[in-house]
């Protein structure tokens, strides 16, 4: 099947009667000890189950894991790690992912945070105790990227593992496994939800090995699982996933245009612009450049809070990948200890008409000194 044919009919698992079109809801906790079966729901669920299915096959893996939030998701790679173990992960890394190394494994594991958009750096800061590389591409919030392939390639051949989390792109733009990652991981309350209105994540691997293995127990065990209810309405919203992708792009590419030559924007950092640095790299692993950009405007933190007041059309409002446009000055989310620009803003593009949004951007960069 191809990708949107999946998207529709890979998430349906049905076993009622009736033959409906659309997976019921199995709301029970529990269910009746039979050979082969399910026995609890923390364990497994039929909404789960054909929610993990549909993951591993979109991002091409062995098996998939879903569970309550991409932190949780997260989170389980670095509880499945050895303790001591080192890892090399992105400067530019989602702060909620960080602020777990730096606070709550900060006994349990080391981490060296380096430019992933330069593989050279990942040689320098390898130790005897590295254990896992962790992607970010395009990173959240300076759309960074990083050369999946080429990383990947160098980490085989040191024997470490490789992590990349594909939420920015999703799996409509950007394979990571076939790339040569181990796992794959989303924040499934991004573009696969696509709403605002689910909290979910999930890791999808390329083999099922002893390291999969321990995810799983960590996921069923530890129990920071999603839902029936979330499983049912993230199958239901991936349906639609590549053709809103597709609107989020299209949007976004013509917003980092027009941005980029506006006077009172100091520097857009969008991987479609020719001009980004990692432009190139994306177009060889990605087959569109994602719906979110971030931009600095020119006057500082101040101008930025203005500008964002101005909007009509933009949410001043934190996460990305529904289906209204979201703005935020990220450093005033990312607290003191940041290292985001203070006027950097990231704009997560919606589906609103690309008229009314290009329109609400210029009458509010109008009305900036």
């Amino acid at each position: 099947m191809k990708f949107e044919t999946l998207a529709i009919h890979g998430g349906n698992s049905i076993s009622d009667s009736h033959r409906p079109v659309v997976q019921p809801i199995t709301l029970s906790t529990t269910f009746e000890h039979q050979e082969n079966s399910l026995i609890y729901s923390r364990a497994n669920n039929p909404n789960r189950m054909a929610l993990e299915n549909l993951l591993a096959r979109m991002e091409r893996g062995q098996a998939a894991a879903a569970f309550s939030s991409g932190n949780a998701a997260g989170m389980s790679v670095f509880q499945a790690l050895p303790k001591g173990s080192h890892i090399i992960a992105p400067d530019d890394m989602y702060h909620g992912l960080k602020k777990q190394l730096l606070e709550i494994f900060v006994d349990q594991l080391e981490v060296s945070f380096v430019d992933m958009s330069k593989v050279e750096t990942l040689a320098a800061a390898k130790t005897p105790r590295t254990r896992l590389i962790w992607i970010e591409t395009p990173s959240n919030p300076l759309l960074k990227i990083s050369d999946i392939r080429e990383i990947s390639h160098w980490a085989k051949s040191q024997g470490l593992m490789v992590v990349c989390d594909n939420t920015f792109a999703s799996p409509v733009f950007q394979n990571p496994l076939a790339l040569g990652a181990d796992l794959v991981m989303h924040s499934s309350t991004k573009y696969f939800g696509g709403h605002s209105d689910i909290l979910g994540g999930a890791l999808i691997t390329a083999v099922k090995d002893e390291f999969w293995d321990k995810i799983v127990n960590i996921q069923q065990t530890g129990g920071a699982v999603p839902s029936p209810f979330d499983c049912y309405m993230l199958t239901r919203s991936i349906k639609t996933l590549a053709y809103r992708m597709k609107g989020h792009a299209e949007h976004a590419g013509l917003i980092a245009s027009f941005l980029d030559q506006h006077p009172k924007i100091e520097k857009v950092y969008y991987p479609g612009l020719k001009n980004h640095p990692g432009h190139e790299v994306a177009s060889k692993q990605m087959t569109g450049f994602g719906g979110i950009l971030s931009f600095l405007v020119k006057g500082g933190a101040e101008n930025a809070d203005k500008l964002i007041s101005h909007l009509k059309y933009y949410s001043n409002a934190t996460s990305l990948g529904g289906v209204e446009s979201l703005i935020e000055r990220r450093a005033a989310v990312e607290g003191p200890n940041t290292k985001t620009p203070q006027n950097l803003i990231r704009l997560s593009v919606g589906l609103e008409h690309l008229e009314d949004l290009l329109e609400d951007l210029d009458q509010a960069l109008n009305q900036l000194r």
